[in-house]
């Protein structure tokens, strides 16, 4: 008996070691949370007694009656039975059979009531991206069904279930408030941006939030070196304790060619307007970003240039940024709308005042979003990637302009001021959270060095 406990102690261990050689990240992680919700503390053990190994050791053995041994095999699978639960998510082509093929579930019934109750129906076909949890009996006939989902800007989520009574099927449909969390995550570049942050599971939505933070110091496409590192800490919104979408970058940090880059979203009070600091507290968000479309390559830049529709050389006085039609295009700085209509070779387009005689304009888009005298802020999505007007294929003309004369865009928004730092009303809460997120980070960049 002395000989199974050691044995038992001997797998456990080997067991947590293998966890730990495996999951390094996720050690550090766990540690990490633990060190930002407890706020930290200090840990020892000491020896309080004489040292096990010196102290004899007494095997007693006597028999004892399994505690099975009034039951069959028979009698487990026959008996009262237990559940069996999976999750996964709704594929855009599955029908009822595949889906619940796909979740264990062997019962046609439940096939047929999907296909034929039109909410179920509705709540299910063709609902791609959905999550959907099963709970069946052991013998894989549906108990209930549940698939929950959530709008992009939602603090709720809807919750639509499918649940037997006796030899029926009921439906319910609840909407439910999301659950705030966070996740730490990181990786380590070994060619691209997002291989890396794939190879981590981190959300793209969250990875679109690292480059636009970092965009106006690091260049994503060109300046990446094998061996740079990230690490991130990022807002989730979850649904029964299962993550539906992810929300806001909270802070990262990313070491680039030996260079450390931080950022640290805060927001004062509920009302108050939020921005990403350093860890000292100066402001990262500039007057202006660095493009008005996500990941794009400048496929014809702020100079003289053979047209090419008229086929004459003359001055381009702005930039083409090319990208896929119906690519969300953002507004780089906050401002009012003065035209959004059709004029001429820009074919859709879109003019914003932005003060100081500053004004963007954003030609040959597929769609446009916002209304003359409109007030908008900087990021916001204001239309989309096209080809109307004089272009040859989708792609944004961006334009900006001082007291009416054009200028480099590119130039115009790398020279923009950046905004006010941190004030002294604010500044212990700030460096509060900024020393847990500092901590958390750290963590992980020690994590990933290892690997």
């Amino acid at each position: 008996m002395n000989n199974g406990f050691i044995t038992a102690g001997h797998a456990i261990a080997r067991q947590l070691v293998n966890t730990a050689q495996q999951h390094p990240k996720r050690i550090a992680a766990a540690l990490a949370v633990l060190l930002m919700t407890a706020g930290g503390g200090a840990f020892a053990v000491a020896q309080l007694g004489p040292n096990p190994a010196d102290m004899p050791v007494h095997t007693v053995e006597y028999s004892v009656p399994s505690l099975a041994s009034e039951f069959s095999i028979a009698d487990l699978v026959d008996g009262p039975g237990f559940s069996l639960y999976r999750t996964d998510e709704v594929r855009g082509n599955d029908t009822p059979e595949s889906l619940l093929r796909r979740l264990g579930v062997a019962d046609p019934a439940a096939a047929a009531f999907i296909r034929s109750n039109a909410k179920a129906r509705a709540a299910i076909i063709g609902k791609a991206g959905r999550q959907v949890t099963a709970e069946t009996t052991n013998t894989h006939e549906l108990t209930a069904l549940t698939v929950r989902w959530a709008g992009e800007s939602s603090e709720v989520f809807q919750r639509f279930t499918i649940r037997k009574n006796g030899r029926q099927f009921d439906t319910i449909t609840e909407f439910v408030p999301l659950t705030r969390g966070t996740r730490l995550a990181g990786g380590v570049i070994r060619s691209s941006l997002y291989a890396s942050t794939d190879a981590a599971n981190i959300p793209d939505n969250v990875a679109n939030q690292m480059a636009d933070v970092f965009g106006d110091k690091i260049d994503f496409r060109r300046a990446l070196r094998p061996g740079d590192r990230f690490s991130l800490v990022y807002e989730t919104l979850e649904a029964d304790g299962e993550i539906l979408r992810s929300g806001r970058l909270l802070s990262a940090e990313f070491r680039n060619n030996g260079k450390t880059h931080e950022a640290l979203w805060f927001q004062p009070s509920p009302k108050a307007k939020g921005d990403y600091y350093n860890f000292a507290g100066d402001s990262n968000q500039r007057t202006y970003i660095g493009s008005p479309v996500k990941f794009t390559r400048v496929s014809s830049a702020f100079a003289m240039r053979l047209h090419p529709i008229h086929k004459t050389w003359s001055a381009h006085k702005g930039t083409d940024l090319a990208a896929p039609q119906g690519t969300p295009v953002r507004t780089v700085g906050d401002g009012v709308v003065t035209f959004a209509g059709v004029q001429n070779g820009y074919g859709n387009v879109i003019y914003i005042d932005h003060g100081n005689k500053h004004e963007t304009v954003y030609a040959h888009l597929s769609r446009i979003e916002v209304k003359q005298g409109e007030k908008v802020t900087q990021g916001e999505e204001i239309g989309a990637v096209g080809q109307t007007g004089w272009a040859t294929g989708p792609h944004l003309h961006f334009e900006f302009r001082v007291a009416g004369d054009q200028v480099d865009p590119l130039a115009m928004v790398a020279n923009s001021e950046t905004n006010q730092p941190i004030n002294k009303q604010s500044r212990p809460a700030f460096d509060a959270l900024s020393r847990s997120m500092r901590l958390a980070l750290n963590t992980q960049m020690e994590s990933l060095a290892s690997e």
